[in-house]
């Protein structure tokens, strides 16, 4: 299984989930909005918080339609909320500064340029909307970062062209996270399953983008590998705008960075007896033991044993013999209630 490596940190199967608190476009455009956010994301412990920039005409038709989540035209939405190149590089130092990667989606071959000239991106995540965008995917591919391409809204032989693509350009590596394009996404329509499908298929780095409502879902995706999460983020859900209603608060991103990597912790497959079981072996396991006295020179009925607890220690009958005590002959005399030993039987 490959890796990436954002910012110095290997991002793969073998190390904990890289987090990704989405901000989108939750800021509404406000600048202040958005680097309180940079700070929540921050204390909430997550890796990177993750902007968009848009350079409209260079992506879109100003008559683009819009789906329902939108109140107002695709268009209008985005040049309200977009934020200019300036503040970007604003978040960027800040992000810097707290410890946080920023990172941020580019929507055209426009928008990317500037990323890399004026921002100066370690990594490049490339939304739904353009996966199937072959020339965009080779133009991002050709600058040689690594990249995280979502595949909302695609079919697999679609998934199969774009990873082509990046096969063929992306030498800075690339993962892939996989996304059901519905705000908010209802659980029987996240099919988690296509992560460890999508891991065989490809092997690369494979994540979720997740907009179901909550955190399970993305709990569940590190159970079944992915080694990305995405996760819309907003300070206020109740507020109006196309992804608050989809995203997590606060309280729920720092939950969701403590839950992903205790359930990474826990993905192991090892099946032995760990230190931490030993003290509880000692009595949890059962022997066999007489239920009765039995007379030396006795030989063993079902009626005179049984199994009970603490567990058996050397030379002690285990619960797992018990049917081989049965039948054989007591070489000493044996009190009721006692743990019987191999050595006392003939």
């Amino acid at each position: 299984m490959k890796e990436i490596i954002i910012n110095g940190r290997a991002v793969g199967r073998d190390h904990p989930p890289y987090l990704i608190a989405e901000a989108c476009i939750n800021h509404e455009g406000d600048i202040r909005i958005a680097k309180e956010m940079v700070f929540h994301a921050r204390a909430a412990g997550v890796d990177a918080i993750k902007f968009q920039l848009h350079v409209l005409d260079d992506e879109m038709l100003r008559e683009a339609p819009q789906s329902a989540n939108f109140e107002e035209p695709l268009y209008d939405t985005l040049e309200r909320t977009n934020l200019s190149v300036a503040e970007h590089q604003e978040l960027k130092e800040l992000c810097e500064r707290i410890g946080i990667d920023y990172m941020c989606t580019p929507f055209s071959a426009a928008s990317a340029d500037l990323l890399e000239s004026k921002i100066g991106v370690e990594v490049y995540k490339v939304g739904s909307g353009e996966c199937t965008n072959h020339p965009l995917q080779r133009h991002i591919a050709a600058k040689g970062k690594p990249m995280i391409s979502s595949t909302g809204m695609t079919e697999l032989a679609e998934v199969d062209e774009t990873v082509a693509v990046l096969k063929a350009h992306a030498a800075g590596g690339f993962a892939l996270t996989h996304c059901v394009s519905a705000y908010p996404c209802p659980y029987d329509r996240v099919n988690l399953g296509v992560i460890p499908l999508y891991e065989e298929r490809y092997g690369v780095p494979i994540g979720l983008s997740d907009h179901s409502v909550g955190i399970y879902t993305s709990l569940g995706a590190v159970a079944l590998g992915a080694c990305i999460i995405e996760k819309h983020f907003s300070l206020d859900r109740t507020l109006p705008g196309p992804d608050h209603k989809s995203s997590i608060e606060p309280n729920e991103l720092r939950e969701l960075a403590r839950g992903c990597r205790a359930v990474w912790e826990a993905r192991g497959a090892a099946r032995q007896i760990f230190p931490e079981e030993k003290e509880i072996v000692a009595w949890a396991r059962e022997s066999v033991v007489s239920i009765v006295d039995i007379a030396q020179g006795s030989v063993i009925t079902k009626n005179m044993v049984s199994v009970k607890r603490p567990s058996p220690a050397e030379g002690v009958v285990p619960a797992k013999n018990l049917e081989d005590v049965i039948g054989k002959t007591a070489g000493v005399d044996i009190q009721a209630n006692r743990q019987i030993r191999w050595d006392t039987l003939k």
